[in-house]
């Protein structure tokens, strides 16, 4: 059992004495708070602050992280108060502590919301403080290590969530000794007979594999001493959860997984790398393909090392991994070991890039609608199969597999993302849409009047990238729904002879706060949503006594065919975006007369007035607002039109050849054969408004062997 002093001696190798003082006053203090306090298991319940400390003290931690890691469950599971423990110790420790318990506080309907908002905190968490989320996988590390005590569904639900979010957040921290332990204990604990399959036969082949591994080695390691280079090589066993995703995922069998000899060869300096890399491959002769350099170009958690597979003796492959010590110690410990504090400082002065990744991920917080997109989005990025090209500067831009030319300009600036036109790979101009390939330089081409297209979610991948273009897409969607509420409450406010700017700003502040809304775009927003109703609205901001005018007689105002001399319709001009849509029932174009319906969250459905939908709503006056066309109405209108002729061939590509000399497109058609010599032939075509579709109309009734003409509503 590992008690206080284990801990304090495995602190005295690498802080000051009165440091570890601080730590053994931490333990006291969480050892009295946790009185009285058990586990599932039965043992006292400081021995689990206790072990996350010390998993924390092997990553070689800063005092207020082990501090903060014997504490870390007081606010959550004792009386004891964050001030409490800033004045006890410092605000970084009460902080850090906060952080923690902050991330499993609050309640959700849905486990999936649950996850998503548990993921969102862990990631916010991490943005201001990384230390916050290496405390918490530690403390999952030690759950994870005594989840037998668990009912078997409760494990399995742990285990789940532990490979779904913790390890991939730990191989994306470059935490590799944590992650590898993460993964086995959660495939023991997920997949208990496949686990112990998979560990007999590795337990049944290791036997003559440990023969030739040793023969492998002690060749290698002749030949390096025989060039004076004495360093340490060490043979690998792949972890059982590797194997497992490997075959699982590649469709191999057990003896092609395991089959493969790892060895890890240790150096003191990169260039020894590359020596001792010329040394191997003349030694053995490397399998083409095989070989990656993330010395040069380090992984997006700042991985670096040397790979390569070779042909080996007797037949086998042997993977080998050449570093230096300080390059084994980020692949173990990864972003704990850039985490160097000057005296007095709360933030590391390493820049790892895994801590960079880290700080966009405030970025895509506040771009995100919720947390599930947020998730969404993250997970994109925690297993990515990296693809490096380059700027036209040189500079090295890493991105996950498959990712575009516009991934490309997300990556390098955001508004960089939102205004390029188009891109060039290799100084020849190609789609956007291009997938980027290793070792290609990548150009964009950028316009000031640019902005996202929504198609580009069809195939952009990084996380940046979707959560900019869905971002900026809410934002102009947000733009077209104030826009249209203007109008829709200066309609309403001519009815009082009033307007916007007539109207008191102390008077439009007290409506805001009655509504418990931030600013008048809010407002605004909610009334083009048809959340607000503006002829409501109108009365209260235009009459000082509301009791003036009876709801009723707003009503009679607001009502479109109870519609008074002095009130003017609303203005449909065809660009107000998606908070103005056509009824799909009666498909209205310009110079239809029609009227509006405010349906809430979808804004203003527009309809035909001879719709036979009308009826259904004319029990809700209060839904329906008067509206026209403005006279040069913009954009293309979908309508269906029926041609009946005689099954003639050919009378199709006629028909179809006349709409398109039109400018119009055919966005459907169906055909209906009545009997051998008729058929009845039913389009969708998009047109500007009424007098264009009278002139497609015209030109398709003198064609030969059509019938009959007309427009479906």
């Amino acid at each position: 059992m590992f008690l206080i002093s284990d801990l304090c001696s495995l602190l005295d190798t690498y802080i000051e004495a009165d440091q570890v003082k601080e730590v053994y006053r931490a333990y006291v203090f969480s050892a009295e708070a946790h009185e009285g306090q058990k586990r599932l298991s039965g043992e006292p319940y400081i021995y689990h602050p206790l072990a996350v400390a010390r998993i924390l003290a092997e990553m070689r931690m800063d005092t207020n992280s082990i501090i903060a890691a014997l504490l870390h469950d007081v606010i959550e599971d004792t009386p004891t108060a964050k001030d409490q423990l800033a004045n006890e110790f410092n605000q970084e420790v009460a902080d850090l502590v906060d952080g923690v318990s902050k991330l499993t506080q609050v309640k959700f309907e849905s486990k999936a919301e649950a996850q998503a908002e548990n993921f969102r905190k862990m990631m916010l968490a991490m943005a201001q403080d990384i230390r916050v989320i290496l405390i918490k996988l530690a403390d999952r590390l030690h759950n994870m290590r005594t989840l037998g005590v668990m009912r078997a569904d409760k494990r399995r639900r742990i285990s789940h969530e532990t490979l779904e979010i913790y390890v991939p957040i730990a191989h994306r921290l470059g935490m590799n000794t944590l992650r590898l332990e993460l993964e086995d204990l959660g495939f023991k604990s997920l997949y208990p007979l496949r686990y112990r399959i998979l560990d007999n036969a590795v337990k049944k082949a290791r036997g003559h594999r440990k023969e030739v591994l040793e023969k492998i080695r002690n060749t290698i390691k002749e030949r390096l001493h025989h060039e004076n280079i004495d360093v340490p090589v060490y043979g690998r066993e792949k972890h059982l959860y590797s194997i497992y995703e490997k075959m699982r995922s590649k469709h191999l069998t057990f003896a092609e997984v395991f089959d493969v000899y790892a060895f890890r060869i240790i150096v003191d300096r990169p260039d020894t790398c590359y020596r001792v890399l010329g040394m191997v491959h003349n030694l053995y002769k490397p399998v083409p393909g095989k070989f990656k350099d993330y010395i040069a170009i380090p992984k997006t958690n700042g991985y670096q090392s040397i790979h390569t597979v070779l042909f080996g003796p007797y037949g086998v492959h042997i993977e080998v991994q050449i570093r230096t010590e300080d390059m084994d110690k980020v692949a173990n410990v990864g972003v704990a070991a850039h985490w160097l504090y000057k005296s007095g400082e709360s933030q590391a002065t390493g820049h790892s890039p895994a801590q960079k990744w880290v700080r966009t991920l405030l970025e895509m917080q506040q771009n995100a609608g919720n947390s599930q997109e947020f998730l969404e989005n993250v997970k994109i990025d925690l297993f990515p199969d990296e693809v490096y090209v380059f700027t036209p500067q040189g500079d090295i831009m890493t991105l996950p597999r498959g990712s575009t030319i516009v991934d490309f300009a997300y990556a390098v600036h955001s508004d960089l993302g939102n205004s390029c036109v188009a891109g060039k790979i290799d100084r020849r101009l190609a789609p956007l849409r291009t997938e980027l390939l290793n070792g290609q330089t990548v150009e964009i081409i950028s316009a000031p009047g640019a902005r996202p297209n929504p198609l580009w979610l069809d195939f952009v991948v990084s996380a940046k990238a979707r959560s900019n273009i869905r971002s900026f897409l809410k934002q102009l969607k947000r733009e077209e729904a104030v826009e249209l509420g203007r109008r829709m409450l200066e309609k309403a406010l001519v009815s009082y002879s009033s307007s916007l700017e007539t109207i008191p700003q102390i008077r439009i502040q007290t409506m805001l706060e009655k509504y418990k809304l931030k600013s008048l775009n809010d407002l605004l927003e909610q009334i083009s949503l048809g959340n607000r109703v503006a002829m409501l609205v109108a009365r209260q901001l235009a009459e000082e006594d509301g009791s003036r005018s009876t709801l009723r007689n707003v009503l009679d105002r607001y009502t479109p065919w109870r519609r008074r001399g002095d009130e003017k319709p609303l203005a449909i001009r065809g660009t107000e975006g998606t908070v103005v849509t056509y009824a799909k029932c009666c498909k209205p174009i310009p110079g239809d007369p029609i009227l509006g319906f405010i349906s809430a969250g979808r804004g203003i459905v527009i309809h035909v007035q001879g719709c036979k939908n009308i009826k259904d709503y004319k029990n809700r006056p209060d839904k329906w607002v008067d509206v026209l066309w403005e006279p040069d109405v913009e954009g293309v209108f979908p309508v269906d039109v029926r041609v009946d002729t005689a099954n003639r061939k050919g009378v199709l590509a006629t028909i179809a050849a006349v709409i398109a000399e039109h400018s119009a497109n055919i966005e459907n058609v169906t055909i209906e054969e009545r009997d051998g010599r008729y058929s009845s032939m039913n389009f969708t075509i998009s047109v500007k408004g009424r007098k264009h579709l009278a002139d497609i109309i015209r030109n398709v009734r003198v064609i030969d062997n059509v019938l009959k003409i007309n427009r479906n509503k």
